[in-house]
């Protein structure tokens, strides 16, 4: 199929790009990378009026060491953070995770905010920011700026707490823990494809944070005891996220993925084949 007739605008502001927002209201989609959105397009899922392209943007494309987090512009692509130099070091969750993103063509054109906007429950980034407890900054037309922490923002399936006439112009991801581990890993029906269960955790001296993706409507993420048995804190996880059969994989495996899977990521985290092969694609 092809997408309805619509009007492209590609604003050189943020300024501009929030006043089009404004006007548009809920009859315009903003556009950086298009990965996502250009088959909601295609499928006609989504028919808006307006497009409106923010990839030229030049003041939306950076990232930054900063203090205590990772500032990554609207404009940057997924593939310019993972070959960030020094992204092990500053954010090695996201260094582990963003392999499994797509493929190396998807991840050369679809941008971080534009799968942190999209809010897929499978993808990646969302999962990774809502385990580290980072934010999303968005401003709208007057130039009013506003942080939202990622458990706050991602509200169900592609629902954010987004203003219509606000445009995301970073999200920010918390630097590394002296001491702490980084892990992540995920199943799919071939890589590439979303997620049926992706985990991400941190791994404190007296605590561990594991984040599950796939599952609930959002990611979801949990903190327990780092030295207890994980069974029991697992198997109420599992739990707690409403699994549903689809044509995927029914709820009792991804239920059983969790268990199984949380207590390897705890224990050691993915193999070094695992990785690899994560990498190649």
């Amino acid at each position: 199929m092809k997408p309805a007739a619509f009007d492209y605008l590609r604003p050189s502001s943020r300024r501009e790009a929030c006043e089009l927002l404004h006007e548009a209201g809920d009859d315009a989609r903003l556009i950086a990378g298009g990965q996502s959105l250009m088959a909601v397009l295609n499928m006609r899922l989504a028919q808006p009026k307006r497009l409106i392209d923010i990839a030229g943007i030049e003041d939306l494309h950076y990232i930054e060491r900063r203090d205590d987090h990772l500032a990554v512009g609207a404009g940057v692509t997924q593939a310019e953070l993972l070959e960030y130099p020094g992204l092990a070091e500053a954010a090695p969750l996201l260094a582990q995770a963003m392999p499994w993103i797509g493929h190396w063509q998807t991840r050369n054109r679809g941008t971080v905010c534009g799968s942190i906007a999209h809010a897929d429950p499978s993808a990646e980034l969302p999962l990774c920011l809502a385990t580290l407890g980072g934010e999303v900054v968005l401003e709208n037309r007057r130039g009013k700026s506003r942080r939202v922490l990622a458990r706050d923002f991602f509200q169900g399936v592609l629902t954010t707490d987004r203003h219509p006439d606000e445009l995301i112009i970073e999200v920010r991801f918390p630097l590394a823990r002296p001491g702490a581990e980084y892990r992540f890993h995920e199943v799919a029906m071939r890589h590439g494809d979303f997620a049926i269960v992706a985990l991400a955790a941190v791994i404190d001296s007296d605590r561990v944070t594991l984040g599950v993706g796939g599952v609930a409507d959002r990611p979801v993420s949990r903190e327990f005891a780092r030295h207890d048995d994980p069974s029991e804190a697992l198997n109420a996880l599992a739990w707690s996220l409403g699994a549903e059969d689809d044509a995927h994989a029914t709820a009792a495996y991804r239920r059983q993925l969790i268990r199984e899977l949380g207590r390897e990521l705890i224990a050691g985290g993915p193999s070094d084949e695992e990785i690899a092969h994560a990498r190649q694609g």
